[in-house]
């Protein structure tokens, strides 16, 4: 049995005793390794999830708007009671463009299986309910989810997105990055010299070269291309504690469409 350590920090992180150590990718330092600064607003269904301390709100976790009034994250972003709220329309953390919609997070729905302690089981999905009800427009639009049990093939063109950690113990950047992640087949992730065990089928392995998602990457998308559209397959989870970029140690991802029926559930 894999068991697991959760260091309830501000820049927490989230240990497996497995070889090698994956890792939470929630930290406000860290962000996504090699890959490009976005265009503006050209992923315009990826969120800003922050927190407030004192009087201010501080970049943690990406996230995906799915409805007007629902954002789909991880749920080791929000496990913690906090006060949230989601930017809209984001590009550069560090300037407002005019393009930004800010909202509060009235209610949080994490996974009832989700457990803190036990990354392996999978479950890191959460849904955020909005104050209100976001205006769609050429910046913020929804993300296109896949139908329940779709699984892509390996070497998919995906791409991760996010404000999270440019090289591991790097250099920050407040724009949003992206980073191409092609999928890693569960055979292949699951292989000895890959991930090994403990991979399961309800999570999604992409990249495993000199790109990848980092810390503060974490509930933000993995966009994938299929049949000329980009769709919402994974929700950013963990990687290896060898590193954010460490070979054949791809980034692991949520699998959205084993989550279907759960969230649809909770936003009918």
């Amino acid at each position: 049995m894999l068991r697991f350590l959760v260091l309830t920090t501000l820049a927490a992180l989230v240990l497996a005793e497995l070889e090698p150590q994956p890792r939470y990718l929630e930290d406000v330092s860290e962000r996504v390794v090699g890959g490009e600064v976005a265009r503006p607003n050209s992923w315009p269904w990826q969120i800003s999830l922050q927190y407030q301390s004192g009087s201010r709100f501080y970049h943690t976790c990406g996230g995906t708007l799915i409805q007007r009034g629902w954002v789909m994250t991880a749920a080791h972003c929000v496990d913690s009671r906090r006060t949230w709220r989601v930017v809209l329309g984001e590009h550069d953390l560090n300037s407002n463009s005019g393009r930004e919609q800010v909202m509060s997070v009235s209610r949080v729905y994490i996974h009832p299986r989700w457990n803190s302690n036990n990354v392996g089981a999978g479950y890191d999905i959460a849904l955020l309910r909005l104050s209100g009800e976001a205006s769609l427009n050429s910046y913020v639009q929804l993300g296109s989810l896949l139908p329940s049990g779709k699984i892509l093939p390996h070497n998919n063109r995906c791409y991760i997105t996010g404000w999270g950690r440019t090289s591991t113990g790097g250099n920050l950047s407040p724009q949003l990055k992206q980073a191409y992640l092609p999928v890693v087949g569960h055979s292949t992730c699951t292989s000895s010299s890959w991930w090994g065990g403990g991979i399961k089928t309800t999570m999604v392995c992409a990249g495993g070269g000199s790109e990848s998602g980092c810390n503060g990457d974490s509930g933000g998308p993995l966009n994938c291309l299929v049949n000329g559209k980009y769709y919402v397959h994974g929700i950013a989870s963990f990687v290896s504690g060898l590193g954010c970029n460490a070979p054949r140690k791809p980034t692991v991802f949520t699998r959205v469409s084993a989550y279907n029926e759960w969230m649809e559930s909770i936003m009918m």
